[in-house]
């Protein structure tokens, strides 16, 4: 895969009807990249790709390495190669939003995918449990979720921005997965604080979509919820 082209499979608007059942194989998706994120069968937890490994990032802030055979509804990964980094602090998450505009002034249309390194003085994070019944919605799944805090630990947060006219394709706006060092503890950040930290970007202008072929995405309405996903998503 080229540098810093993003593939992605299914859509976000595929989540929030609920359809998680099937997906490509996580072997499959470890093909797509070193980076990623996305949700595991019957959205049980978040997905964190990282130099080709993945992880599932369950409920109460544990971590697993993904089987081989595990199914992927949805992800969004890419081959990333750092075009700039540089030491920065974030005093929230909205610094994410901060350090992309001064690294790439203007480029609020183009897909941006980063990596955060060093350590956190502050982790707000959640992982979702997975559904209960078939077709759950993820909206549902959001306010049963598992939130975690972390202080003063040392790891990684991947993330990427979809520009906000991309909602339902992907998550509009920032959306970023932690995982520690020792990879036994992380999940989806809801917010962040820190000092002097290494953040890489790069800018990413060609994406690749690759679409589930089954009868519960076929039967989606697959319509654009956007006060539902920027609650779930944080």
């Amino acid at each position: 895969m080229e540098e810093n082209h993003i593939y992605q499979f299914s859509l976000l608007n595929a989540l929030m009807d609920g359809v998680s059942e099937h997906g490509i194989r996580a072997s499959q998706l470890s093909q797509k990249g070193n980076q990623g994120l996305g949700t595991f069968s019957r959205m049980n937890g978040e997905l964190l790709m990282l130099e080709g490994k993945i992880y599932q990032l369950q409920a109460e802030g544990s971590v697993r390495e993904a089987d081989e055979t595990d199914q992927i509804p949805f992800a969004v990964s890419t081959n990333f190669v750092p075009q700039k980094s540089e030491l920065v602090d974030m005093k929230g998450k909205e610094a994410v939003d901060e350090v992309l505009e001064r690294f790439y002034p203007g480029k609020k249309n183009l897909f941006v995918t980063y990596r955060v390194e060093g350590k956190f003085s502050y982790l707000n994070c959640r992982t979702v449990r997975g559904q209960e019944y078939p077709g759950q919605p993820l909206s549902e799944l959001g306010k049963k979720q598992s939130v975690e805090e972390y202080h003063d630990i040392s790891g990684t947060i991947i993330g990427f921005r979809t520009p906000k006219n991309w909602q339902g394709f992907g998550v509009g706006g920032e959306h970023l997965h932690f995982i520690d060092e020792g990879r036994s503890r992380g999940g989806h950040v809801l917010e962040v604080r820190a000092e002097g930290v290494k953040v890489g970007v790069a800018v990413c202008r060609s994406v690749h979509i690759e679409l589930p072929d089954d009868e519960d995405f076929n039967k989606a309405s697959l319509v654009t919820d956007d006060a539902g996903v920027k609650e779930v998503e944080g």
